[in-house]
């Protein structure tokens, strides 16, 4: 059976395990169910995500002029505390911005290696934990904008890593968390004009499990330019890895706007 389409990030279900989906125009794939089989994959060309056009993709999905143009990619993303939708300051696209930056944002805790402090918009709770592997993961403050979570975000970072160590998390060497205590820690690291905002009474913790057969000892990047023509045993699936027996791990996030096919 073989499957063709542009790879956009796999979609997730809650669950134990979680349940994942790669989702293609005619069709999709629960691939929980690929588990201990073996895959096919090969790279046929690109596809911008935002124009469509088949032009190589240069970041996130995007092509060049996509990348430096779309406001969905704006340096805001990734650096929240950049954002200016709350002043009525334009980036790229002030309807857009207001859109994605105008709504409640969630600063966390989340273990995935090693205590990791992120930002999301909470109605990414939890499909953002998922898509990083954590093993774990708190709120500790719900803002109303993201320029506010940006701004925590900066003040916690000197004391947590922003980053996740990936071979750590995809060879399952977590360390052990007290997250709810690491919480408690933070009330007093808060800027002033979040104190307000800080989860004092709620202690929701997700635990997340993964539908992963055997963790890799070693890991080895797949690379679809490099090779285009994969075949594996796929044993396992964590944030947006696919984990196969032999080691190899392929990041589909960071190959979205690239045609495949998947043969089964």
């Amino acid at each position: 059976m073989q499957y063709q389409g542009v790879l956009t990030k796999m979609q997730t279900e809650w669950g134990n395990p979680i349940q994942y989906y790669l989702v293609f125009e005619d069709g999709f794939i629960n691939m929980n169910q690929l588990l201990n089989n073996d895959i096919e994959l090969n790279f046929e060309g690109y596809q911008c995500l935002n124009c469509h056009k088949k032009k190589k993709i240069y970041r996130q999905g995007f092509c060049y002029d996509c990348f430096y143009g779309s406001p969905a990619v704006g340096d805001w993303i990734m650096k929240p505390e950049l954002s200016t939708a709350h002043l009525g300051i334009q980036d790229r696209d002030l309807a857009y911005e207001e859109k994605v930056q105008l709504q409640p944002h969630i600063v966390y805790l989340a273990g995935s290696s090693e205590i990791k402090v992120g930002v999301t918009r909470k109605t990414q709770v939890p499909t953002r934990w998922i898509d990083q592997g954590a093993s774990q993961a708190i709120a500790v403050v719900e803002v109303p904008n993201r320029y506010l979570a940006g701004i925590t975000e900066v003040a916690l970072k000197s004391h947590y890593s922003d980053k996740t160590n990936w071979r750590k998390m995809l060879q399952n060497e977590v360390e052990t968390l007290d997250l709810i205590a690491e919480k408690h820690k933070i009330a007093a690291l808060l800027p002033e004009e979040v104190q307000e905002y800080f989860y004092s009474q709620k202690e929701d913790l997700y635990e997340l499990h993964y539908p992963v057969l055997e963790y890799p000892k070693k890991v080895t990047s797949l690379n679809l330019d490099k090779t285009p023509h994969f075949r594996g045993k796929l044993m396992g699936i964590k944030g947006q890895y696919l984990l196969f027996e032999d080691g190899t791990v392929f990041n589909i996030r960071s190959y979205e706007g690239y045609v495949v096919t998947l043969s089964l």
